[in-house]
């Protein structure tokens, strides 16, 4: 991979090339769950939603015995099996729950507090601990090379946004994920906010993740990283452009579907597989701040 990624680099960066690409134009998408970091047994954004629901019920209790808060609230007490129980639709009720009705600051500060605290059930380290390193190695070589490196994934962009800078080194400007509404008002003292709503207005997955490239970027990715079936038109996406591009998928899962389409399509599976044992790492310290 990393001879891979130095002829790309070389090719895109050399002015006497003709795979030049000009900086403005050098711009790298990347997936996150899967990709970027751990995404099993559940995602994260999934846990945090799930781990959310007592203390929503303590503020609702009427939700205590309804549906799927009960059966979430069981799994919480140890009974995997009940997992079992959770339909997609029992997660999207819950995810609406838990993920709306505050404001945006509201909502980042609940984020960060969760992630101070939480712990993957197996690895016993917090989530954002848990990347893969060979791909923080890869956006860090990429952006030293005058290449913008981007997020789009399916998760949660509001919540994806309060952790990338720090761990990944990416903006929140430069993270495009799906997006609730939000809806402008007032807070009692006359602040203006932005209150989270639940209608969705982008689901960045699929063919979601080039719709928002081009919504929220306005110019089409020269490389594009993605683990699974969900990125395939991102990278097809990309592809698809005059210049030069670098597509690379990896996981069982697009192997499994894609890899003949892949290979057809010129796409490079890395020859890694993604381990959190070789990949558990802390998060990026800005300038001044403390290791403590």
């Amino acid at each position: 991979m990393r001879a891979r990624r130095r002829r790309f680099v070389q090719a895109t960066t050399d002015k006497a090339s003709p795979k030049f690409v000009p900086p403005e134009a050098r711009i790298a998408t990347f997936d996150q769950d899967g990709t970027l970091w751990v995404e099993h047994p559940l995602y994260t954004q999934l846990m945090y939603c799930l781990e959310k629901v007592p203390a929503l019920v303590a503020k609702k209790p009427e939700l205590k015995g309804a549906e799927p808060f009960r059966t979430v609230l069981q799994v919480l007490g140890g009974d995997r099996a009940a997992a079992e129980k959770l339909t997609m639709r029992d997660l999207e009720v819950v995810a609406a729950a838990t993920l709306t009705g505050m404001t945006v600051e509201q909502f980042t500060a609940e984020v960060k507090q969760w992630l101070a605290a939480a712990k993957e059930a197996r690895w016993k380290r917090p989530y954002t601990e848990l990347t893969y390193l060979p791909m923080q190695e890869v956006l860090r070589y990429l952006r030293a090379n005058g290449f913008k490196t981007y997020i789009v994934t399916g998760g949660g962009q509001d919540f994806v946004r309060v952790y990338a800078e720090g761990v990944y080194g990416i903006p929140p400007e430069q993270v495009v994920g799906s997006a609730g509404a939000t809806k402008y008002g007032y807070a009692k003292d006359g602040t203006p906010v932005l209150r989270k709503e639940s209608k969705l207005v982008l689901n960045d997955n699929g063919p979601g993740k080039p719709e928002g490239i081009h919504l929220m970027l306005g110019r089409r990715p020269s490389a594009a990283f993605g683990n699974s079936t969900g990125d395939q038109q991102m990278l097809e996406y990309t592809g698809a452009g005059e210049g030069p591009a670098w597509r690379c998928s990896s996981s069982t899962t697009m192997r499994a579907a894609n890899m003949p389409m892949a290979r057809r399509a010129g796409w490079q599976p890395p020859r890694w597989a993604p381990s959190p044992r070789l990949s558990m790492t802390r998060p990026r310290r800005r300038a001044g701040q403390s290791s403590a």
